[in-house]
């Protein structure tokens, strides 16, 4: 069975957000970057879970950025990848990215599609759902456990005041969330071992963005506190009246 694990780079959830040249870019500089936790912990964690019981199981990684990427996609190979994929462009549009991943699913012929259920940054969810598109193929959004049985997956999700278990053939396109599996660190084999795996780097294939980014707003800054004496009960109950329009 061959899987292919979608892998995306994104700020440290510690990191400063701030922007430059008039609000239209991220300012990226002094943050540190990870791979998107989505995709890591459970896109990933459950394709090697999968290749634990199956060894014959390959593990492709793929990305689509620059080479200020590769720190992040040798991370993921230490975990437990076999190779990957750098389809070497910038770009922020989700059915751009979805194309270039969907072309490098059509060259190896993958049993399944790993994304996770979104990024951290931009929370778009939407690259599964492309992908899947592009390639005429099923899809599962928001899975919280995958099981192979009989051939066939098994798929659980949660929807509105409960959870659908879902059986499809394969190949299928599944986007991970919390429940699929459970966080790992690399050990020292596995990060020595990341060193010699094969990374390969392909040119984007031509494909015009659908959307453009004009601006980035940070949220208003929040108001301050507002202390009521407890001798003026009637202070506070016209402020929740008046201002928090709560009653």
């Amino acid at each position: 069975m061959k899987i292919l694990v979608c892998i995306a780079k994104t700020p440290d959830t510690t990191a400063k957000i701030a922007f430059s040249d008039n609000n239209t870019k991220f300012a990226a500089d002094g943050v540190q970057w990870i791979i998107n936790p989505y995709d890591e912990w459970y896109a990933l964690v459950r394709a090697i879970e999968l290749k634990e019981a199956d060894p014959s199981t390959v593990i492709h990684l793929v990305t689509v950025g620059t080479a200020d990427a590769e720190p992040i996609i040798r991370k993921a190979l230490a975990l437990g990848g076999d190779e990957a994929i750098r389809v070497n462009a910038d770009s922020h549009d989700s059915f751009y990215i979805a194309a270039q991943i969907a072309e490098v699913a059509k060259q190896g012929n993958y049993d399944l599609i790993f994304t996770g259920k979104e990024t951290i940054d931009y929370n778009g969810s939407s690259i599964g759902g492309m992908v899947a598109e592009i390639l005429d193929m099923p899809y599962v959004s928001h899975a919280t456990k995958f099981d192979l049985v009989d051939g066939a997956a098994v798929i659980n999700r949660e929807i509105e005041g409960g959870e659908e278990t879902n059986k499809v053939g394969l190949p299928v396109a599944v986007s991970c969330q919390k429940g699929m599996a459970e966080q790992r660190i690399p050990n020292m084999k596995g990060i020595m071992g990341a060193r010699s795996k094969p990374l390969k780097v392909q040119e984007p294939v031509a494909m015009d963005a659908l959307t453009a980014i004009v601006s980035f707003d940070l949220p208003p800054a929040k108001a301050g506190v507002k202390l009521v004496s407890p001798e003026t009960p009637e202070e506070l109950v016209r402020l929740l009246h008046e201002e928090a329009k709560v009653f």
